[in-house]
């Protein structure tokens, strides 16, 4: 996030946000291989959503995303930690489904477009374009987690 917010668009910040998007995608692997662990199951989807919010923040101070899709994604964010906290102290967990795991990775495409050195002419408009796809995502599985909490 810190590179994100003091420097322009540069492989270098690319890479360190690879390599943590790598060691992320491992640590699930991991997880599910040899079973998750309580903390583990409340920090890792935490983490996540520091990267992606603080990244998002980070890009909306540079100028290179809108602050409405980025606000609408942290309202969602922080509706859902917080339905996910109050269902948890219920004794409810609230596993991710398939398609917020999905969510989350085109959120961090979106950082990641962004914050690659634009090669081509249409590199801002694919990094706006996957911030807009994951914000319907955003929605769509918003939307999903409050039907299910409906009917439980």
């Amino acid at each position: 996030v810190l590179l994100i917010a003091t420097r322009d668009p540069a492989w270098s910040t690319f890479a360190v946000g690879f390599i943590i998007g790598m060691s992320d995608f491992v640590d699930g692997w991991l997880a599910r291989r040899q079973g998750a662990t309580r903390s583990g199951a409340f920090l890792d989807p935490l983490a996540d959503k520091v990267l992606v919010l603080g990244g998002m923040f980070a890009l909306v101070a540079n100028g290179q995303f809108h602050w409405v899709p980025v606000a609408v994604i942290a309202a969602r964010e922080l509706a859902i930690s917080s339905y996910r906290s109050h269902a948890g102290r219920r004794g409810i967990t609230v596993p991710a489904t398939r398609i917020a795991k999905w969510k989350t990775f085109v959120q961090l495409w979106a950082i990641g477009f962004a914050v690659i050195p634009p090669v081509v002419q249409s590199a801002h408009w694919i990094a706006t374009t996957t911030l807009w796809v994951a914000l319907a995502l955003t929605l769509q599985t918003g939307v999903s987690y409050l039907l299910r909490a409906r009917k439980t």
